[in-house]
């Protein structure tokens, strides 16, 4: 096979949203069309223009010979890393899954209180929703991740209030981190 121009694509957030949290354990989608449970999966919103940036990281050592030459490079892991930015600062669901489910309250009023604290994050399934070049869509599918770092968060007169994350993707039973499915060239969403 030659060189394919149809294949070049942008990675764009699906319009009805991009990014879905649900408890771990949540029965997941085994393609990239399906309709996603809407009573398990919650949409956290928009995402900063920056997008979303898979750091899929391998570990490896190096062994040299005798006089500086590398001979071998053994596997010592993988990172999978999974960084975005959500802007919707004022989402409750956003707050819930950036400090942890049992640390935002609601009043009646809807006023929202955050308690912030040092604690291991929540493990969850992450969905990543992309419409590809000609509407194809694309779904990134984590079964077990959970926010392992946290940027600064910057309060000006110019840029939204944002909530940088970092989600760690872990090994399922297959040994997987995650999985990717993609439309057929044929179809659209």
């Amino acid at each position: 096979m030659g060189n394919t121009a149809t294949y070049v694509s942008v990675g764009k957030p699906n319009i009805s949203g991009a990014v879905y949290v649900a408890p771990k354990g949540t029965t997941l989608p085994t393609d990239a069309t399906t309709a996603l449970d809407t009573s398990a999966f919650t949409c956290l919103g928009y995402v900063s223009e920056d997008g979303l940036e898979n750091q899929n990281e391998l570990d490896s050592g190096e062994i040299k010979a005798w006089g500086g030459i590398t001979v071998y490079r053994p596997f010592n892991g993988m990172t999978d890393n999974f960084v975005l930015k959500l802007i919707e600062s004022e989402n409750e669901d956003v707050l819930k899954n950036v400090y942890g489910d049992n640390n935002v309250t609601v009043d009646g009023s809807g006023n929202i209180k955050v308690d912030v604290k040092a604690e291991e994050p929540q493990e969850k399934v992450w969905i990543f929703e992309l419409a590809l070049r000609g509407n194809r869509a694309k779904r990134i599918v984590v079964p077990d991740g959970a926010i392992t770092t946290r940027d600064a968060i910057t309060y000006n007169d110019t840029d939204a209030i944002a909530y940088g994350i970092t989600v760690t993707a872990y090994p399922d039973s297959n040994g997987s981190t995650h999985t990717e499915y993609l439309e057929g060239a044929e179809a659209s969403i």
